[in-house]
């Protein structure tokens, strides 16, 4: 049990009516989205609400409101956030209700979603959060009762008095627990007392998302509510020149053809302002129909954009310059582009020992080079959003990932205080880190604020595929030195990308080898990119993991009992004081999938790949079983190893490992956005090609180290290693090694 100090604000009790008020705020109880009840088996709603905190209110029925602070895009938070208040606060779950929260950084703190930081930055304040909670109930019942507090236990909404048999329910003492003074520090729970946390719970929302109740931001309705669509340059590299919309003007429904600037004059941009094209022509209409018909009949004339600089204010603070060339670019003169920088010195990030040296009196050199494309996000929603810009104030709702970055932004180009700018946060159809850049927000509000009306911003599959913001290009060359034991004892990356570098330097095998030397580079680009699932590490594992395999062949070792010795080194007598994963935490995760997978039954026309990495705080292992089948690989089955820490929701995190694996191998196979003369040659799904439900993996087997380490990332860590996995277990099924992504041709068959 640890001893925590406190930081929740008070807040006064909220009376039932209060909750006719409007807004998104839905509530669903665990009874009514996960099985099918009458009316009466259902939770009465409470007459009277007490807030007890920020995060949670008491109804005086003993139900338990508790707000999910983050938003929500399939990672399960609105469930999984709600169990560390419960666990804490030793409520029956089946009296918990979830609502979600609105944007509201002074209650709630950083409402993030991405980076897999939800839980591990949630653990211990939404676990505060139920134990202050609770001692403040156990507080006011004390003086009710007259009896010391220490003697008060709690279990599954009641407060018990053993030596005066007195109990009563959470409800009975709400009222006078919202005048106990907030604990100056609680006690936490130690996980061997867990109730809650770490045993399964079905989503919430499950029930209303399959019967089409819960409000996504493409559902979102306002009385009086327009439809706007976009018209973006058809190429990176051009912008507007003119419009003209005279006849569009005069179709059925339209109610408005204008032009949007995202932001004004000499703006400090911040990296999430990341924009492909900051000037667009709006249709604005009474129908999506309407706008869709308009918007094929506008005539756009587009130009050459001028070379530019600028300064971006970085995530933490720092400043970033950013050229942004003229020009139209293409696939083809990228990947030269890459070739060239790749042949000249990049920047040393990390060295150890002397590797030039042991790379001079080497018995045996391996060098490879590795490629992977700019990839589409292709969230199953395409991007979208409300809102209702009247006077000096606004009314914005839309699936976002970060809500406080675009806020700023949202204030500075409306010229609205941002105090005055609500946001409630609809649930999102996917992610992938695409909706963490908002301008789409800024798009839908300066549209609202210039036709004075309430506004939902459409993006087309088309306009959301053709917009960016993109994974980025990617190379990297691995060298290997081997004496004559065929021991490696050094090893050389230099790792480039347009228009960013992939590296981590201090990442294994940094560590676990004398000589090692670590440079990297980058080309500046018009092409707007950003964060993708895993960033960097989703191409970075691949290569590196793919590179690692063949070096152990060559050495005449076991794949796993290769990195094993690496690791064990690292472990024992690790080199460099930078290196940022914990051996014996990696080495873990790859005995047991070695375990679990019977690494060494093998299995006639089985093909194996196994393939770990770290990122994200977490550890994952895959070992991936294929085999050919009319002349394509067909992935069979997936053992997967994690070490995330402890498991919150442990149904969750086997769903996103299981959807992270599977869209791994769908990128893996076929993921490719290509350019010709700045134009996105690929717009929709007949060309962009996605994984299929009859080629996702037959089985995928799931298994988390058991531990008591607070816990780490899940969403993102299982996604960069199936990449390898997929690389490696093509090899042994064909012979033939993958050095550049996708693996498959344009006929989708093995090359």
């Amino acid at each position: 049990m640890s001893t925590i100090k406190t930081s929740i604000a008070r807040r006064s009790f909220l009376k039932s009516s209060a909750l006719a008020g409007g807004g998104l705020m839905l509530g669903f109880s665990w009874l009514a989205s996960c099985q099918t009840k009458t009316e009466a088996e259902i939770l009465a709603m409470p007459k009277e609400w007490f807030d007890i905190n920020s995060y949670l209110k008491i109804g005086d029925n003993g139900v338990v409101t508790i707000y999910t602070p983050n938003p929500e895009f399939g990672q399960n938070v609105r469930t999984s956030m709600p169990m560390l208040v419960a666990e804490e606060l030793d409520i029956d779950w089946k009296k918990v209700l979830v609502e979600q929260a609105p944007y509201h950084p002074k209650n709630f703190g950083f409402q993030f979603t991405g980076g897999s930081r939800g839980i591990m930055s949630r653990w211990e304040p939404l676990r505060m959060a139920g134990a202050s909670a609770r001692q403040m109930l156990r507080t006011a019942a004390a003086a009710i009762w007259e009896v010391p507090v220490e003697e008060i236990t709690t279990e599954g909404g009641m407060l018990f008095h053993e030596p005066t048999n007195k109990s009563a329910g959470y409800g009975e003492m709400a009222s006078a627990a919202v005048d106990v003074p907030v604990p100056t520090e609680v006690k936490l729970k130690d996980s061997k007392d867990f109730k809650i946390i770490g045993h399964s719970k079905k989503n919430v929302d499950a029930h209303n998302i399959v019967t089409g109740k819960t409000t996504f931001g493409m559902d979102y309705q306002k009385e009086g509510m327009l439809i706007a669509m976009i018209v973006h340059p058809p190429a990176f590299g051009m912008t507007l020149k003119s419009i003209e919309d005279t006849q569009v003007k005069t179709m059925s429904g339209i109610k408005d053809v204008i032009t949007i600037k995202s932001y004004p004059k000499d703006y400090q941009k911040g990296s999430f302002d990341a924009n492909a094209f900051p000037e667009i022509v709006a249709i604005v209409g009474s129908s999506t129909w309407q706008v869709m018909k308009a918007k094929k009949q506008l005539k756009v004339e587009w130009q050459p954009i001028a070379a530019s600089t600028e300064t971006i204010l970085g995530f933490r603070g720092d400043k970033q310059t950013k050229h942004i060339p003229a020009g139209l670019e293409s696939t083809d003169t990228h990947r030269s582009q890459m070739e060239a920088l790749a042949a000249k010195p990049g920047k040393i990030v990390r060295q150890d020992g002397d590797p030039r040296s042991a790379f001079k009196k080497a018995a045996k050199i391996i060098e490879r080079t590795y490629e992977a494309p700019f990839l589409a996000h292709n969230c199953m929603e395409p991007l979208n959003a409300f809102a209702h810009v009247t006077g000096d104030k606004a009314m914005i709702a839309a699936p976002i990932q970060i809500p406080g970055f675009v806020m700023p932004t949202l204030a500075a180009s409306l010229g609205i205080p941002v105090e005055n700018i609500d946001m409630e946060l609809t649930r999102m159809g996917g992610g992938f880190g695409r909706k963490a850049y908002g301008h789409y927000v800024l798009e839908a509000a300066l549209i609202s604020q210039k036709v004075n009306a309430p506004v939902k911003l459409i993006y087309t599959r088309e306009d959301d595929m053709t917009n960016g913001i993109y994974r980025p290009t990617y190379q990297a060359t691995y060298r290997a030195a081997l004496d004559d034991n065929n021991d490696l004892i050094a090893l050389h990356v230099k790792a480039g990308g347009i228009p960013e570098s992939p590296l981590f330097a201090n990442r294994f095998p940094a560590g676990a080898l004398d000589n090692y030397l670590a440079e990297e580079w980058s080309a500046d680009s018009n092409i707007t990119i950003g964060a993708f699932r895993a960033p960097r590490s989703n191409f970075m594992a691949g290569a590196e993991q793919s590179f690692l395999d063949e070096v152990a062949e060559a050495a005449g070792k076991d794949p796993i009992d290769f990195r094993l010795d690496l690791l064990k080194r690292a472990k024992e007598n690790p080199v460099g004081e930078k290196n940022d994963y914990d051996a014996a935490r990696y080495a873990g995760v790859l005995e047991l999938v070695k375990e679990k997978a019977g690494w060494g039954d093998n299995q006639t026309g089985v093909h194996r790949g196994v393939s770990a990495y770290f990122c994200h705080n977490t550890y994952a292992a895959h070992i991936l079983d294929m085999t050919i089948e009319d002349g394509k690989p067909v992935v069979q089955k997936v053992c997967c190893v994690i070490d995330c820490g402890v498991v919150v929701n442990p149904d969750a995190a086997i769903n996103m490992a299981e959807g992270a694996i599977t869209d791994g191998v769908g990128n893996a196979f076929f993921g490719e956005m290509t350019f010709k003369n700045g134009v996105p040659e690929k717009n929709n799904f007949h060309q962009y090609r996605m994984i299929r439900i009859g080629e996702a993996p037959k089985a995928i087997e799931v298994h988390f180290v058991e531990n008591d380490i607070s816990p780490t990332g899940m969403g993102e860590p299982p996604f960069p290693p199936i990449f390898g996995a997929v690389a490696n277990a093509l090899y042994k099924a064909t012979g033939k090694r993958r050095y550049r992504q996708p693996f498959l041709g344009e006929e989708h068959v093995l090359g």
